[in-house]
């Protein structure tokens, strides 16, 4: 089944935003083959000059994935949804353009080309990559080992794409095929909350898999038997039980 349709206000938004910030040069595809492509390539890389880790070297992996659901989880909570000081284009890009163009009543794009309010700008991974990835993974080297550096790189890459390819399936059509693969349902619906404007600064920050947001507190439950999804009329933000005295 398809979704409802676009309301007035998101159609009129998504028209401006498509007349005034999308280039008739633009590509969508040629937008994603450009991050999926420097994120494999780059992974591919750093894996091939891999010499037979040793299993606590094989730890940086786990460690990195949960570094960067945290790093996830604190960046969207934050500065995407919280105006900064200095980092008012991070809120305007998320919060301003993003969250008006995708509400939970129209989560799906309409052509490759919206693809350019879902992916993050090519700049923002050479900046993760220059200023973040190989710097980590360069003290990783000093620090431990070589094979710890390499992996630190391979993974933050890995988890860099995974949130790029999983962020856009959630913004396919709710018929694509892709949709049908384990689990992507679950975390579409999952990001679907958090699209609704009432709810999108309190719950669901996580769009990878939601360990931080379980952690802190911030998965959205009904609160009426029965009810689920975005559209529940109530819903309260699940709260970590207080250790007896």
């Amino acid at each position: 089944m398809g979704e409802p349709h676009i309301p007035k206000r998101v159609a009129e938004f998504r028209e401006a935003y498509r007349r005034q910030s999308v280039s008739p040069r633009y590509s969508g595809w040629g937008h994603l083959a450009f991050t999926s492509l420097s994120c494999l390539g780059g992974l591919s890389l750093a894996l091939s000059w891999l010499e037979r880790p040793r299993p606590l070297e094989l730890l940086t992996v786990p460690g990195v994935i949960l570094l960067a659901n945290g790093v996830e989880f604190l960046g969207h909570r934050g500065p995407m949804h919280r105006r900064r000081r200095g980092l008012g284009a991070v809120f305007e890009r998320h919060t301003g353009q993003h969250h008006r163009f995708f509400t939970h009543q129209s989560m799906q794009t309409e052509s490759s080309r919206d693809f350019k309010l879902v992916l993050f700008p090519p700049v923002l991974l050479a900046f993760f990559l220059g200023a973040i990835a190989l710097p980590l993974g360069a003290l990783g080297f000093v620090l431990a080992s070589a094979n710890v550096g390499l992996l630190f790189v391979a993974t933050a890459l890995g988890y860099y794409l995974a949130y790029e390819w999983l962020h856009l399936s959630y913004h396919l059509p709710a018929g694509h095929p892709i949709l049908r693969w384990p689990g992507l349902t679950w975390l579409r619906a999952h990001h679907q909350v958090h699209h609704d404007p009432s709810r999108m600064t309190r719950v669901h920050f996580n769009l990878t898999f939601p360990l931080a947001d379980f952690l802190f507190g911030t998965m959205w439950r009904p609160t009426r038997r029965g009810s689920a999804g975005p559209e529940a009329p109530r819903a309260r933000v699940a709260r970590r039980p207080r250790p007896s005295a």
